[in-house]
């Protein structure tokens, strides 16, 4: 299957550089593994994320596309679906076939239709609507639904101040 997924994703990432998508840029972290990318994500428009540049790393598994990739971000963001490591959560980036907690319908996870395009505006529209019902950062979840507008967005306004910073290191 390597050898078909190698193809894909490299047909996948020549497709993102010939037609950009809006919100995120993508590359490899080493030309040499094309199942280690490098994408960075521009906080949406109205939203708290405005102006951040955060930086986060893809890893796809070699049975990529029956499986999900891995997805982290190694800016420090504050949000309900990220947890405090990095790791996003969201429901398409779960493995295939029925949730065990029985919170997600088998099509709201992994399929093998989706491809780096559809995760990475899955991913945008997360920060710009986070899912408080199922959160990977419960601190971040708590305050968003408490205080959105207070200690949130404080916590938020760093992130975003310290991306901008980091986004040229």
């Amino acid at each position: 299957m390597s050898g078909q997924s190698s193809l894909l994703l490299r047909k996948q990432l020549a497709e993102l550089n010939k037609n950009p998508v809006e919100g995120f840029s993508a590359g490899l972290v080493d030309d040499d593994d094309i199942y280690q990318w490098e994408v960075v994500v521009m906080g949406p428009q109205d939203t708290l994320f405005e102006g951040g540049v955060f930086k986060a790393s893809l890893t796809f598994p070699r049975d990529y596309p029956l499986r999900p990739p891995k997805m982290k971000f190694v800016t420090e963001i504050w949000h309900p679906n990220v947890a405090k490591n990095g790791d996003v959560c969201i429901s398409i980036l779960h493995e295939p076939g029925e949730d065990k907690y029985g919170y997600e319908k088998p099509e709201e996870r992994w399929l093998p239709i989706h491809t780096v395009e559809t995760i990475m505006i899955s991913v945008i529209s997360m920060l710009a609507d986070p899912n408080g019902d199922s959160p990977a950062n419960v601190d971040a979840a708590k305050e968003w639904r408490e205080d959105r507008n207070g200690v949130f967005k404080k916590k938020v306004a760093r992130c975003v101040r310290r991306s901008q910073e980091m986004a040229f290191d």
